[in-house]
């Protein structure tokens, strides 16, 4: 990797308060500047994403968020290609809070007066909740974030200090601000854009630091796009012992993609018998793990579909 991406890797994995995300804006356009690029802050709701290019006139654009999440005492588990064991792990989740809400409304019910309980009880489950969300939204900050999703924003990065300066038109970089909270970033560029969404390639980059095999998950639109999706196939080669490979059949991954028509996730995964491709330690202290192979295979892969393009 680039020293400019070493500095972030070591200096920035956290960007999740607002002076955190400052510090790493200026950071990540000084950079950009330095290589001659022209980066600009788009402000939406909630969100501001730094776009490199003109998304209006660019064949394709390549995406990362950049802000982080805060620290859960259990992973998100994501198992992209098995909808039903995503499902039973969210539920497990929840699972919990659940009980924590009939533990005390019980109590409550068991010992306060009748007339209290009434009001009290209901109230407890509505703040219980409350707090719950707001850990998972606006807890504190997760210090370690070298999969999700500095993997991301140094695959881009990289490939902008890469990219020659007579491809730069045919490409726009966007590094998405609040994925963590709702999608806002995206959400807020792609209604500010609104061709982009409905027309333009978006492969965004999302968890491809940390597993052995590098998953496109193209949405329906996109899927179509027979001349894109060969594109890809053509660009995004293996090496290092990495496998590379389209899902055109079922599979999901939520993130920036969902904004965009023809847009496609990718993350990097691990595999084991039975829940089949999976994604682990990313929201926990253990998301420490940055292969950069995998930052390596990605980079030369997007050089090799903007140099494609006529």
């Amino acid at each position: 990797m680039t020293e400019q991406s070493k500095k972030i890797l070591s200096e920035m994995q956290v960007r999740k308060s607002r002076k955190q995300k400052e510090a790493f804006r200026a950071r990540l356009c000084g950079e950009l500047e330095a290589a001659d690029y022209a980066p600009a802050v788009e402000e939406g709701f909630a969100a501001r994403n730094v776009v490199v290019g003109d998304p209006e006139r660019a064949k394709v654009l390549f995406t990362a968020h950049y802000d982080t999440q805060a620290v859960l005492p259990i992973p998100n588990f994501i198992t992209p290609r098995n909808f039903l064991f995503y499902l039973l792990y969210q539920l497990l989740i929840v699972l919990p809070l659940f009980l924590l809400v009939g533990v005390v409304s019980g109590c409550i019910f068991a010992f306060a007066p009748e007339a209290v309980a009434w009001w009290l009880g209901p109230l407890s489950s509505i703040v219980i909740c409350a707090f719950f969300m707001w850990w998972i939204l606006d807890g504190p900050a997760n210090r370690y974030t070298a999969n999700d999703n500095t993997s991301g924003v140094l695959t881009l990065l990289e490939t902008a200090l890469a990219l020659p300066p007579e491809h730069r038109e045919r490409v726009c970089f966007v590094f998405f601000d609040n994925e963590e909270k709702g999608m806002f970033g995206s959400a807020a560029f792609a209604k500010r854009h609104k061709n982009v969404k409905k027309g333009t390639p978006v492969i965004n980059f999302d968890c491809v630091g940390d597993g052995d095999s590098i998953q496109f998950f193209p949405r329906r639109k996109l899927k179509k796009d027979g001349e894109t999706m060969g594109r890809i196939e053509a660009a995004f080669l293996p090496t290092g012992g990495k496998d590379v490979q389209l899902v055109r059949g079922f599979g999901f991954y939520p993130s920036d993609n969902a904004s965009f028509k023809k847009g496609a996730g990718v993350c990097a995964l691990k595999h084991k018998p039975v829940i089949g491709y999976y994604m682990d330690r990313i929201h926990t202290s253990k998301d420490t793990v940055l292969d950069e192979t995998n930052i390596t295979l990605l980079k030369d892969g997007a050089l090799r579909y903007i140099a494609n393009l006529n």
